[in-house]
């Protein structure tokens, strides 16, 4: 069975599909809190990690590093969670920090604007204008999130396998029409499904550990693994930096062989 992944813009209806998959599929239902708090026992605010998640960086942020470090932490956190399978992640870019695969079944919830407002005033105890204000705002966050992060359309229907709109479609309808995709057999967790889960978790420990250490909390790096194998790429000054990140890699539990090729030619360069 594969991971369900869940995008939708604020008060569309995605937390209460996520639930009904849960129930229907059997499956563990994560939702943003739960890998926000797990990113969090690094040591690093929640508060931040949240933002992270929801709010585009701004000029000066992308002048600095932290907000690297955010993400690295929350995909380590996330790739961690959902690694066995079976469950259904609602919360924001959930299809782009675990990457494609026919293990992925990426779902995009819309719905319609009045449907919105009403969730927004009930919840937040919003008058209309300052719901819809509200919810403009988070689609336009988001939107710009996942096109400065991945250079992508956050509202692309290219970017998901299933576009639902509860205009017409009550959570129940749309649930049993997820269900039944996800049962399907081009959606099976397979041997060669959960490598690729397990090597994105296993890339993702390493990246969040050389972000976390001392010595390379400054750097960023993309890393990539195979069984075990693991490839860092990145700039890095000197050879003393080359040397750390071998030692912080190699002591990650899961990593056979390292190649750090393309940070010794940088070194050279």
């Amino acid at each position: 069975m594969p991971v369900i992944t869940i995008s939708r813009g604020s008060f569309s209806g995605g937390k209460m599909l996520a639930e009904c998959l849960s129930k229907s599929l059997g499956y563990r239902c994560v939702d943003r809190e739960v890998i926000v708090e797990r990113a969090a026992a690094h040591g690093v605010s929640q508060e931040e990690l949240r933002a992270a998640l929801e709010k585009p960086p701004t000029f000066l942020e992308r002048l600095q590093h932290k907000k690297y470090l955010y993400l690295v932490l929350i995909q380590a956190a996330l790739a961690a969670e959902v690694r066995t399978g079976r469950a259904v992640y609602h919360g924001n870019a959930g299809h782009l920090l675990l990457k494609s695969g026919p293990h992925i079944l990426r779902v995009r919830i819309i719905a319609p604007m009045e449907l919105r407002l009403k969730m927004a005033q009930e919840r937040l105890k919003l008058s209309r204008a300052e719901a819809a204000a509200y919810i403009e705002r988070m689609d336009q966050d988001r939107r710009k999130w996942t096109q400065y992060l991945y250079g992508v359309d956050w509202g692309d229907p290219a970017n998901y396998d299933i576009v639902l709109n509860l205009e017409y479609i009550e959570i129940e309808d749309a649930c049993r029409a997820i269900s039944s995709l996800a049962r399907r057999r081009c959606f099976e967790f397979t041997e060669g499904c959960q490598a690729a889960v397990d090597d994105l978790a296993l890339a993702s420990r390493v990246r969040a550990e050389l972000a976390l250490d001392a010595a390379t909390s400054h750097l960023e790096f993309d890393v990539e693994a195979h069984e075990g194998a693991i490839s860092v790429h990145g700039a890095v000054s000197n050879i003393r930096e080359v040397q750390e990140i071998q030692r912080i890699a190699a002591a990650v539990p899961g990593v056979a062989t390292l190649n750090l090729d393309d940070l010794a030619s940088a070194t050279r360069s």
